[in-house]
């Protein structure tokens, strides 16, 4: 790589770091950026899912708590979303570069619409709540209840699983916006505050990209720029620690509409080349 490429993906991967502590897609930045600069999409997300791992187990750590507390709900859906990673990954090798690259596009806009919508969901979601506990308590207050049940019944306890599952199948076969997926369904289907969703959220996305990488890794290593990944985690980790910090501080508003955009023209410039 040139020292311009490199530039390049590092920031890409230090942006979406960043972008992924307020409102979650970082992949609808890193991903393009690697298309953009002439690698092949099934190197670029291979690559990625590699890179972000970091990123991903960093925003576990920092849900320990929560996740500690939640385990009784993790430890149900981790296994499903572990193996729709597994099937997400084996599709991605199966049907290989030209399926993938056919519908990359699309993913691309169908993440690039699930950021813009999420406000509106998160809304939908705290009168949801509101009404269904009889007063106006935040959404995105965590439950300190331990005993109170995650589901309402086990129907929807069920349905949670088969929802996780498809999204992690969908996370292995392309990792941009499964956090939204997930925030979204499990947040509809759950009776859990938003940051407990969010907890859960952060520890199935490692997991998938996890076995994803870990599928790579074993079946298609000659996919994989070893370059990139090291370029990806090192950006994706620094943006991390530093949007953290600062990330919350820029409105989320503002955030969400840069990786729209960048969306929009990388659906674009990917439809039309």
């Amino acid at each position: 790589m040139s020292p311009l490429e490199v530039v390049v993906v590092l920031a890409a991967g230090f942006a979406a770091g960043a972008i992924n502590v307020v409102v979650g897609a970082g992949t609808l930045i890193s991903f393009p950026a690697m298309v953009m600069l002439g690698f092949p999409p099934l190197t670029a997300t291979m690559s990625n899912s590699l890179g972000i791992v970091p990123g991903s187990a960093s925003g576990a750590f920092a849900y320990r708590r929560e996740i500690r507390r939640l385990w009784p709900t993790a430890r149900m859906m981790l296994p499903a979303s572990i193996a729709g990673g597994v099937l997400g990954a084996t599709l991605l090798l199966t049907f290989g570069a030209e399926v993938f690259s056919a519908v990359v596009p699309w993913l691309i806009a169908l993440g690039t619409v699930l950021v813009l919508v999420n406000p509106l969901v998160k809304r939908w979601l705290e009168a949801r709540h509101a009404e269904r506990s009889g007063h106006a308590a935040p959404l995105s207050t965590p439950a300190m209840d331990a005993e109170q049940p995650a589901f309402r019944s086990r129907g929807a306890l069920i349905g949670t699983i088969v929802a996780v599952f498809l999204i992690g199948t969908y996370g292995g076969y392309f990792s941009a916006a499964q956090g939204v997926l997930f925030l979204g369904a499990v947040g509809i289907s759950s009776t859990l505050h938003m940051q407990d969703v969010n907890a859960l959220k952060n520890l199935t996305v490692l997991g998938v990209n996890l076995i994803a990488a870990t599928v790579y890794l074993f079946t298609a290593p000659e996919l994989i720029h070893w370059g990139l990944v090291a370029l990806l985690a090192i950006g994706a980790t620094c943006g991390g620690l530093v949007g953290g910090r600062y990330a919350r501080r820029i409105p989320a508003p503002l955030l969400r509409a840069f990786v729209a955009v960048v969306g929009t023209v990388a659906t674009i410039v990917m439809l039309t080349t």
